[in-house]
């Protein structure tokens, strides 16, 4: 199993509605893309939030297939969306995880 993980830095100014937009919107629309098997949001803890909170998304997906065809066909617009309803008011780091057995 591969584990598809973005870490994201928030304004504050956009906090509560960011939230609601990931839960709403942007993880609906990524699971509907039938990628990713499941996900996890979380916030992370004991980390300075002086400049935001941070949260983190998990997709797990079955193979690195699955996942490479999110990149190539859903990721390009799934993240022009985030750009445009979000502007420069968050930041992402990506990484991709195996599951050691």
């Amino acid at each position: 199993m591969y584990i598809y993980n973005i870490t994201s830095k928030i304004d504050p100014s956009i906090h509560e509605n960011w939230v609601a937009w990931m839960k709403e919107t942007h993880i609906p629309e990524v699971m509907a893309t039938n990628c990713f098997t499941q996900y996890q949001f979380v916030r992370l803890l004991e980390v300075d939030d002086s400049d935001g909170p941070t949260y983190a998304i998990q997709y797990m997906a079955n193979s690195k297939a699955d996942y490479n065809r999110y990149l190539e066909i859903h990721a390009p617009l799934l993240s022009k969306k985030a750009a445009n309803a979000w502007g420069n008011l968050f930041i992402g780091f990506r990484s991709l995880m195996q599951v050691v057995h």
